[in-house]
């Protein structure tokens, strides 16, 4: 199986300046030769004694129809290379891709330009949720002068909880948080969330689970049972449209409760509990884990669905 390595994002992002870059590091500068496949023609080049001194072999694919796993295994067959970059077009719809059966996707990487990140994402989200979603990596740029970055990092999490995300201006690494920018009292007792309340809680403890273990939280939820789930756990949470009405997921955390087999999955219910840091096999690691103290049976909110795009709900 041959390692590939996608970095997508819109035309001018900053993805041939990331390829340059990561093919003349040492560490990248393995034996065998690299093949280099560029989906589309912006402002920056790779210059010809770059790709001579790391052994990388450049093609050109400029039309999505000509994408296709033959045309790939021709290259293959071509250079029979070592390992595989691919400069995917942002334009094209990520989740049309196919890769042939030997090429494993090692890494996908998505590069934002921070400064016209609100233009996509207002008028082309499905498009760029599909560059997001699967994402292990994405690269803000160009965030000099934008003070609001910790709502860019809110939307991307709202796709993809699990990419790392990270930020850069010209001087480089920027940290953001979003300390100050929950809605909610970190201090209250118990911590109460209304509709958006939930789903900024939801990821914020997916990355900072220090700062709620031992808290209690106060929430309206829906219930989910997961047949994997032992005895005496289930899931209060939310639906949240990550990106369009047909793009939902289901945010929760794992909850024990001692009377779960009295409630009926879909059921809405009110939930006090303490927050738990310890080891979920279904999280392949640490994570939040609710302590019920009262689990009761209510009505559904106002706003069942959770929108990351409006924090009134």
């Amino acid at each position: 199986m041959k390692p590939v390595y996608i970095i997508n994002g819109f035309l001018d992002s900053g993805k041939t300046d990331f390829f340059r870059y990561t093919i003349n590091q040492p560490y990248f500068r393995t034996r065998g030769k690299t093949l280099l496949i560029v989906c589309e023609e912006g402002e920056n080049e790779y210059e010809e004694a770059l790709l001579k001194s790391t052994n990388t072999v450049i093609e050109m694919i400029e039309d999505e129809e000509d994408f296709t796993p033959d045309a790939l295994i021709a290259l293959d067959a071509k250079y029979n290379p070592e390992r595989i970059l691919i400069e995917y077009n942002g334009m094209w719809n990520f989740k049309n891709m196919r890769l042939p059966i030997m090429w494993k996707l090692e890494q996908q990487i998505t590069v934002i330009d921070a400064s016209s990140f609100e233009l996509y994402f207002s008028n082309m989200k499905s498009l760029l949720a599909e560059q997001l979603r699967n994402s292990d990596l994405i690269l803000f740029n160009r965030c000099d002068g934008i003070e609001d970055l910790a709502s860019y990092k809110r939307n991307v999490k709202a796709i993809n909880q699990k990419a790392d995300i990270i930020f850069e201006d010209r001087n480089g690494e920027v940290d953001v948080t979003l300390d100050e920018d929950l809605p909610f009292d970190l201090n209250s007792d118990p911590i109460e969330l209304n509709n958006y309340g939930y789903g900024m809680f939801y990821l914020d403890g997916l990355e900072h689970v220090d700062r709620y273990d031992g808290k209690n939280v106060k929430f309206k939820g829906m219930v989910l049972i997961p047949p994997e789930f032992p005895k005496g756990r289930f899931v209060p949470g939310r639906m949240a449209m990550t990106c369009c009405a047909e793009d939902m997921q289901f945010l929760g955390f794992a909850c024990d409760y001692d009377k779960t087999d009295e409630l009926q999955e879909k059921d809405w219910v009110l939930v006090t509990a303490k927050v738990v840091k310890e080891f979920v096999p279904e999280y392949n690691g640490e994570g939040p884990v609710l302590k019920a103290i009262s689990v009761e049976k209510t009505t559904a909110p106002e706003y069942p669905v959770i929108d990351f795009s409006n924090p009134q709900q």
